[in-house]
C-alpha cells in the first residue's frame, strides 16, 4: 500500500468523526485546506464521492459510509497490533469474552477454564452460554467454541477444527435387560426412541452409517421428543428408551454404569467442534493463551464404560 493512501485515510476519518474539515484540522494540527485537499485526493483516486459538502456540515454518501467503516476497522486493527507488539509484558491480562454452547460449555469447556483462570489471575473472564449463533464482532466476543456449522468463514475470522463428535446409541441397563439388547439396526428400530426436538418442533432423526460408508439421516418413530439434551439424558437414564447421543454428553453416565452403548460398530461421526476468533485479536496474549488452553478440548470421549 502506498504511503499516501494511509495519509489520506486519517484526514477522511477525522472529518467524518469531527463533522467538518475545520474541526478535523484542529484535531490533526494541520490546516483546513490540507484536510480538504487530502479528502479530495482520496475521492479522485477512488473515483467515487465520499462526502457531500455543505456550508455547515459534511454528510457521508453511501459509498462513503462503506469506505468509512473499512477505514475504521483497518485503523483499529493497526492500533491493536501495535499495542500488542509494543507491549513489554506478555502476561495475559484484562477482560476476555468467551462464548460456548450451553451443555458442552458446562461439561466440556468449564473443566479446562477453571485451571486456566487459576493460572492467569490477571484475567477477567466473561462467559456466555448459548446455543444460538453468536456474532463475534457485534457482541465483542474474543473466542467462540462452536459445535456444528460448516459454512465458509469470512477472512476476518480465524478457525481451528478440534475434532468431530462421536454419536452412539445408548440406553439404561434396566431397559435393555427388560427389552433385550439390539444386535442389528432392524432390532434397534423396534425399540422406544427418545429423540431430541429441534427449535422448529420436529424430532431430530437418527444418524446411521450405510454399508458403503456414507452418512444417512433416518426419521424414526419416537416415544418422546425433548427440546433439551439434559432432559433427554434424564429420560434415557430412567429407562424410558434408547437415544442417540454424543459421547461427550454421556461419558459420565457410561463410567457410572447408568448407561450402556448398543451397536457400537455403527457409531457415526457427528458435528464438528471448532474454535473461532477475530484474526486481529490473535496477537493479544490473553487470546493466544485461551486458544492454546482450549486446543485441549475433547469432544469424542469414551464409547463404553
Amino acid at each position: 500500500m502506498h504511503d499516501q493512501r494511509l495519509k489520506d485515510i486519517v484526514p477522511f476519518v477525522a472529518s467524518v468523526e469531527s463533522g467538518s474539515f475545520t474541526a478535523a484540522a484542529e484535531r490533526l494540527h494541520v490546516t483546513g485546506s490540507a484536510v480538504s485537499k487530502s479528502v479530495s485526493r482520496l475521492e479522485t483516486r477512488l473515483g467515487s464521492r465520499l462526502l457531500e459538502r455543505t456550508t455547515r456540515s459534511l454528510q457521508l454518501t453511501d459509498a462513503g459510509k462503506a469506505y468509512y467503516q473499512t477505514c475504521v476497522r483497518i485503523m483499529e486493527e493497526l492500533a491493536e497490533a501495535e499495542s500488542v507488539l509494543a507491549a513489554q509484558r506478555i502476561i495475559p491480562s484484562g477482560r476476555l469474552r468467551l462464548a460456548v454452547p450451553n451443555t458442552y460449555g458446562r461439561l466440556g469447556v468449564m473443566p479446562l477454564l477453571i485451571p486456566f483462570c487459576q493460572q492467569n489471575p490477571e484475567l477477567e473472564l466473561s462467559l456466555t452460554f448459548s446455543d444460538r449463533f453468536v456474532d463475534l464482532f457485534e457482541e465483542g466476543i474474543d473466542v467462540a467454541v462452536r459445535i456444528g456449522g460448516t459454512e465458509p468463514l469470512p477472512p476476518s475470522l480465524g478457525c481451528k477444527l478440534l475434532g468431530r463428535e462421536k454419536m452412539v446409541f445408548c440406553a439404561a441397563p434396566n431397559y435393555l435387560n427388560a427389552r433385550g439388547r439390539p444386535e442389528t439396526v432392524a432390532d434397534l428400530l423396534q425399540h422406544q426412541a427418545i429423540l431430541y426436538e429441534r427449535v422448529d418442533g420436529t424430532p431430530k432423526p437418527w444418524l446411521f452409517v450405510t454399508e458403503d460408508n456414507h452418512l444417512q439421516w433416518r426419521t424414526v418413530p419416537c416415544r418422546m421428543a425433548l427440546g433439551d439434551v439434559d432432559a433427554q439424558l434424564q429420560a434415557v437414564c430412567a429407562g424410558l428408551g434408547v437415544a442417540q447421543s454424543p459421547t461427550w454428553l454421556i461419558r459420565d453416565r457410561l463410567a457410572e454404569g447408568k448407561l450402556e452403548v448398543v451397536l457400537p460398530e455403527i457409531q457415526p461421526d457427528g458435528l464438528p467442534l471448532t474454535l473461532v476468533w477475530p484474526r486481529r485479536k490473535q496477537l493479544l496474549p490473553k487470546v493466544d493463551a485461551l486458544l492454546n488452553a482450549l486446543s485441549e478440548l475433547d469432544i469424542a470421549g469414551p464409547t463404553s464404560s
